[in-house]
């Protein structure tokens, strides 16, 4: 039988259009996580990023908490659930209060603070975090650690993740349904960026851009956090769609075809190489086609180039059209496919790798790639104990973005220009 939980342990719940997966960490004495274990079931009830079905969601949401409590040997009450449907949005708040040029004490940043949190206006959309970030002294920005600097201005940016509020409670009452608290849901992004990304590239300034199975996450990293962040509605699981379209197979043989046998890059050898097709009908006495390996090839990088076109917008939406040193990382379930980041970086033209989970003691192997890198994000959230200025913000309140994307790039121009 399972034993009771014991202290600090961290569940994580991912709950994807193609998988939901559960990990299980707790904090060693040396401030390390450590995976107790992992579950994964296959996620029927969920429609690029949304809840479509609540019973089918709930039992797979059930099936993988208890794998990995069952690997674990500890039952839990209470999970840490990501969110990565459309209509997330960012936005940067900053506020600033006069000091008069004394010492900044704590009450000074407590008054700041307080501040910010009358700042977020609720007007449209539901507030997943409002986290402060860096601080600014005089118009200076990018200071982590105000307190006992003298200063006539103190100034905070607040980080604000919003989304729209009926997939959320939907997510939340799935979630429940299943007899698990929730201890908070936290925006893919956000997590994802902890898991995958260094403290320096989230300072110098990267693009973060998640292929899901159904949704594609783009977003933008500067001065160390998160400054903005665009859904794309394509994804992975539409690559196996034209695959099953066009050679008349089933979804399950079209992924097995994706997943071994394509590639986003085209050699001469493709030409050569052959691949069974089975038809959609097992039990039809029409044989299966047969088709080479360039074929397979040319149906994926038709839908890669349409998908690379929308990225490509949603980056320069976002402010990231700076022709040098702007690093792309690519994550998510897509990121599998050989031969990815060399295709994204030739059409983004930039520097692209494959972002990966790093960090975590006793990760499988199995949820160690791409597919995996929000899960483990997650249990990095989670441990990092995050302040939140959402404390005095009813759950129902949501925020407006007054200024959009051009608020945004000014605030990177800002960034950009003290790092």
């Amino acid at each position: 039988m399972a034993k009771a939980a014991p202290e600090g342990l961290i569940t994580a719940l991912d709950i994807g259009s193609s998988k939901v997966s559960a990990m299980i960490a707790q904090k060693g004495d040396g401030g390390e996580l450590i995976v107790l274990g992992t579950g994964q079931r296959e996620s029927r009830g969920v429609k690029r990023g949304y809840i479509a079905d609540m019973a089918a969601t709930e039992l797979a949401v059930r099936e993988a908490v208890e794998q990995a409590e069952r690997i674990a040997g500890t039952n839990i009450e209470n999970v840490w659930v990501s969110f990565s449907a459309g209509g997330l949005v960012s936005d940067v708040a900053s506020v600033e209060v006069e000091l008069g040029g004394h010492q900044i004490e704590q009450a000074d940043i407590d008054e700041l603070l307080q501040a910010g949190r009358e700042s977020i206006d609720p007007a449209g959309r539901m507030v997943l975090h409002a986290q402060p970030t860096l601080y600014t002294l005089d118009g200076l920005t990018g200071v982590k650690k105000p307190l006992g600097l003298h200063a006539d201005r103190l100034g905070v940016h607040i980080h604000v993740v919003a989304a729209d509020g009926s997939p959320v409670r939907n997510l939340d009452l799935c979630v429940r349904s299943a007899h698990l608290e929730v201890k908070s849901i936290i925006a893919s992004p956000v997590a994802t960026g902890l898991a995958c990304l260094s403290d320096e590239e989230r300072e110098l300034g990267v693009a973060l851009i998640e292929l899901g199975a159904g949704i594609t996450n783009v977003s933008l990293f500067a001065g160390g956090m998160l400054v903005g962040l665009t859904s794309i509605p394509y994804g992975a699981a539409d690559i196996t769609d034209d695959i099953a379209s066009a050679f008349g197979t089933r979804r399950a043989q079209a992924e097995r075809m994706k997943c071994f046998h394509g590639s986003a890059n085209m050699s001469p050898r493709d030409n050569h190489d052959m691949i069974e097709v089975k038809p959609i009908a097992e039990d039809d006495a029409t044989e299966g086609n047969r088709i080479t390996r360039a074929q397979l090839i040319g149906v994926i990088r038709q839908r890669l180039e349409h998908l690379s076109g929308q990225i490509q917008a949603a980056l320069k939406e976002l402010g990231f059209d700076s022709p040098v040193g702007r690093q792309v990382v690519l994550t998510g379930g897509g990121a599998e496919l050989n031969g990815i980041a060399d295709y994204f970086q030739q059409s983004l033209g930039r520097a692209v790798r494959v972002g990966r989970p790093r960090g975590l003691v006793g990760l499988p192997e199995a949820h160690s790639g791409p597919a995996f890198a929000t899960l483990s994000g997650l249990v990095y959230y989670a441990a990092s104990n995050p302040v939140d200025l959402r404390a005095t913000v009813r759950a129902d309140q949501t925020v407006h973005r007054q200024k959009g994307f051009a608020a945004i790039r000014r605030f990177v121009s800002a960034v950009k220009a003290n790092y």
